[in-house]
C-alpha cells in the first residue's frame, strides 16, 4: 500500500516532482516571497512588482465598484512568469538565505506581496499575526512570577488554551477549568452534520502555531478541533486542566487581594480555590437559545438542537424540519439534504448570502507541499487571508448617512456587498420570484453577520425541500405550525437556533462591593467593560470575548482572543514590577472609553436607524453590545500593555494610584 504523508501527497514522488507540482499550484504572491526568501535576492521584487498595480487598500469597497478578479490577484502574465522563474531557482533541499527581515523590506514586500499599499502603522501587527514573529513583551519583565501567584481561567476552547499557553510562558501558575470532557469550546460542542468554521483555516487559527496541513480552506469542525488537540498536547496543557468540571461562583476578598473560585465536579463536590487573577475564556454565546414553542413537549419524534446534536441521530429516510437561517443552519441543510426524505427549512428573517468557492474547497497537494517546505511560503499565504478579510472591509458596516437616508445599504461600500448577495441570489433561482422573494432581507448587510453559502441554496432548489418564511406557532405530535398557519408534518425537527448571549453572567461573581457581574450588567442585557475587558469593581478579572470586543467587521475571534492574553499578561507582569496584589480600573476611565465606544458605533450599522433589532449584535434597548468599533490594527495597537493612569492599584488590601 502506498504511504500517504501528511500533505497528502503520494510519497513515492520524488522530491523534484513535489515541487514542481507546488509551483504550479501555489499562489503565485507567497511563492515570489518565498523565492526572495530562498535566494536572498531582493531584486526580484522591483522586477515583478513593477508589474503590478499597487492599489489604495480596500479602494474598490470606498469607490463602491466591483472588481473583476479578487484584490491582490496577480496578472496571468506575471503569475505564469514567476512560476517559471521558481522553477529555474528553488530546489528541494533549498536553505533561505533571508530570514525575517527588517521592518522596511517587510513592508515592502508585504506590498507587493498584497498589491496593495501596506502602511507602517500595519507592520508590528502582520509580523505577529502573520506568524513571523511572537508577541512582543511591553511592560519590563524582571521580575519573576511567584510561585503563589495562582490564575485560574475559565474555560479550555479557543482562548482559554491561548491563555494558558502564554500564561505558562510568561511563568505564571494556573489552573484551567472546563465544564465539559474535553478541550475545544464551540467546536467540542458543535458537532452537527456540516459543522465547519467559516472564516479561512489559515488564519483562523494561532498566530504562533501555523498549520501547513489544513485541508480545506475552511475547516470542517472535526479538523478544527483536531488542531486544537495537537496544540493542547504539544504544550503540555493537559496536566494544568480540570475537565467535567464547572465554575459556580467567583468573589473578591478584599481582605485578602484575591479571588475565592467555588467549583462543582461531577459528582456534586463544592471545592474553593484561591486565585491572584481570575480569566474567563467562555465566549460570549455559550448557552443554547431554544424557542419556548408551545407543545414541545407532545412531539413523538425528535428534537434536537444543534448545539447538542446526538451523533447516533439518523436522518435517513426522515421528514425532517429545520427552524433558521443562520450560519448553522445553511451548514446543516447543505449537508442532510441527501439524506433525508423531505426537508423543510422554516426561515423568519434570513441572512444576506454570498458565494465563496472555497467554502468546502480543498487545499490542493502541491499548495500544502509548498505550506510545509517553501521558506515562509505558509506567512505569507497567512498575511494575504488576513489582510483580505480585515480592516479592508473596515468602510462596509459604516454609515454615509446621506446615502442611508435614501437606500436600504448603509453606503456605496455597502450597496456593493447587497448587490452581489442579491444577484447571487436572483442567480440561484431564476425561475423562482416567490423564492427570492423570501429569501431577501429587509435589512442592511452587515447588519447581522454575513453568510458564506456552503450550498444552502443549492439545496434549497432540490425537489423534497420547502422554504417557509415565517416561524413556529406550535408544534403536534406529528408536526409543526407555521405562524402562517401551514402544517408541516416532522419525523426530527432541528432547531438552528444558535445561542443565548450570556457573556460571564452565568456565573456569580462578586466584586469589592458585594455587587455582581450579573447585576451591574443587567444579566448581559447591557454589559460594559473597559477594552472589552476589565470591568470597574472587579480587581485582577479579565473577561475575554467581553463586551463590544468581537470583530464583526472582518477577521476572527481568533485575534482577539490573542490581543486579550497578551494584554491580561502584560497587566499581570505589570503588577509584578511595582510589587502591587492587584488592579482595578476607574469608573471614570471605564466610561470614557464606553463613551468613545458609543460615538463610534453611531456611524456603523449596527445602531443607525434602520437597523435590523432581532439579531444579537445588540440589545433590546438598541445599543450594539457584541461589535468593537475600532479597526483591528487600532484595537491591536490598544491592547499591547496596561495605561496606568486609568487604574487604582491594591497593595496589602490599601488603594492606590
Amino acid at each position: 500500500m502506498t504511504e500517504i504523508i501528511e500533505t497528502g501527497i503520494d510519497a513515492t514522488d520524488d522530491p523534484e516532482t513535489l515541487l514542481h507540482n507546488a509551483i504550479a499550484e501555489a499562489d503565485p504572491a507567497p511563492l515570489l516571497m518565498s523565492m526572495v526568501h530562498a535566494t536572498g535576492d531582493t531584486g526580484l521584487l522591483a522586477e515583478f512588482g513593477a508589474r503590478l498595480t499597487i492599489t489604495e487598500p480596500g479602494n474598490h469597497y470606498r469607490t463602491g465598484t466591483r472588481p473583476v478578479a479578487p484584490p491582490g490577484t496577480y496578472p496571468e502574465d506575471v503569475a505564469a512568469d514567476i512560476r517559471a522563474r521558481a522553477r529555474e531557482i528553488l530546489t528541494p533541499d533549498l536553505e533561505p538565505k533571508l530570514g525575517v527581515p527588517d521592518d522596511e523590506l517587510f513592508g515592502r514586500m508585504a506590498t507587493i506581496c498584497t498589491s496593495e499599499r501596506v502602511d507602517a502603522e500595519f507592520l508590528p501587527l502582520l509580523l505577529e499575526q502573520s506568524g513571523f514573529a511572537k508577541d512582543r513583551r511591553h511592560v519590563p519583565v524582571t521580575t519573576a512570577p511567584p510561585a503563589d501567584f495562582e490564575v485560574i481561567v475559565i474555560g479550555a476552547g479557543m482562548v482559554g488554551i491561548n491563555a494558558g499557553i502564554k500564561l505558562g510562558e510568561a511563568g505564571f501558575a494556573f489552573t484551567i477549568f472546563e465544564e465539559r470532557d474535553d478541550i475545544g469550546g464551540t467546536w467540542h460542542r458543535n458537532t452537527y452534520p456540516g459543522a465547519a468554521v467559516d472564516t479561512p483555516s489559515h488564519y483562523y487559527s494561532y498566530s504562533f502555531e501555523l498549520n501547513p496541513n489544513w485541508s480545506k480552506y475552511y475547516p470542517t469542525g472535526v479538523e478544527y478541533q483536531n488542531y486544537l488537540l495537537d496544540v493542547v498536547e504539544k504544550y503540555r496543557l493537559r496536566e494544568h486542566m480540570q475537565f467535567g468540571t464547572r465554575v459556580r461562583s467567583a468573589t473578591w476578598l478584599t481582605a485578602e487581594n484575591r479571588w475565592e473560585v467555588v467549583t462543582e465536579d461531577r459528582t456534586g463536590t463544592l471545592r474553593r480555590h484561591r486565585a491572584r487573577a481570575v480569566v474567563t475564556a467562555l465566549g460570549m454565546l455559550n448557552a443554547p437559545n431554544i424557542p419556548d414553542v408551545p407543545g414541545m413537549d407532545t412531539f413523538a419524534g425528535t428534537i434536537t438542537h444543534t448545539a447538542q446534536w446526538d451523533s447516533d441521530l439518523d436522518l435517513r429516510g426522515k421528514r425532517v424540519v429545520v427552524l433558521g437561517t443562520g450560519c448553522t443552519s445553511v451548514q446543516v441543510v447543505a449537508n442532510i439534504v441527501d439524506e433525508v426524505e423531505s426537508l423543510d427549512v422554516v426561515v423568519r428573517s434570513p441572512h444576506w448570502l454570498v458565494p465563496e468557492k472555497t467554502v468546502g474547497g480543498e487545499v490542493p497537494a502541491g499548495e500544502r507541499w509548498a505550506m510545509a517546505n517553501l521558506p515562509f511560503y505558509d506567512r505569507w499565504f497567512r498575511l494575504r487571508t488576513y489582510w483580505f478579510a480585515s480592516d479592508n472591509l473596515y468602510v462596509l458596516p459604516r454609515i454615509d448617512k446621506e446615502w442611508a437616508a435614501t437606500h436600504l445599504s448603509a453606503s456605496p461600500a455597502n450597496d456593493m456587498v447587497l448587490n452581489t448577495a442579491l444577484e447571487y441570489l436572483q442567480k440561484s433561482f431564476p425561475d423562482r420570484p416567490d423564492m427570492v422573494e423570501k429569501l431577501t432581507p429587509d435589512f442592511r448587510p452587515y447588519s447581522k453577520r454575513i453568510v458564506k453559502d456552503p450550498g444552502f441554496f443549492a439545496a434549497l432548489n432540490r425537489e423534497h425541500v420547502n422554504l417557509h418564511r415565517a416561524s413556529f406557532r406550535e408544534i403536534t405530535a406529528d408536526g409543526v405550525v407555521t405562524t402562517d398557519g401551514t402544517f408541516i408534518p416532522a419525523d426530527v425537527i432541528v432547531l438552528a437556533t444558535g445561542f443565548r448571549l450570556q457573556f460571564t453572567t452565568a456565573i456569580d461573581i462578586t466584586g469589592r462591593d458585594g455587587r455582581t457581574l450579573a447585576d451591574i450588567w443587567k444579566g448581559g442585557e447591557d454589559p460594559r467593560a473597559y477594552r472589552g475587558v476589565q470591568v470597574s469593581g472587579f480587581p485582577n478579572l479579565f473577561i475575554t470575548a467581553g463586551p463590544n470586543s468581537a470583530p464583526n467587521h472582518g477577521a476572527g475571534h481568533n485575534i482577539t482572543g490573542e490581543e486579550q492574553v497578551h494584554y491580561l499578561i502584560e497587566c499581570l507582569q505589570y503588577l509584578l514590577e511595582n510589587e502591587y496584589a492587584a488592579m482595578d480600573v476607574a469608573q471614570s476611565a471605564q466610561d470614557e472609553y464606553n463613551r468613545k465606544v458609543d460615538e463610534a458605533l453611531d456611524e456603523t450599522v449596527w445602531v443607525h436607524p434602520g437597523a435590523q433589532t432581532n439579531g444579537y449584535y445588540r440589545n433590546s434597548a438598541g445599543r450594539a453590545v457584541v461589535p468593537c468599533p475600532w479597526r483591528l490594527v487600532d484595537y491591536w495597537t490598544l491592547m499591547r500593555e496596561p495605561q496606568p493612569e486609568d487604574f487604582t492599584f491594591l497593595s496589602n488590601g490599601k488603594a492606590g494610584k
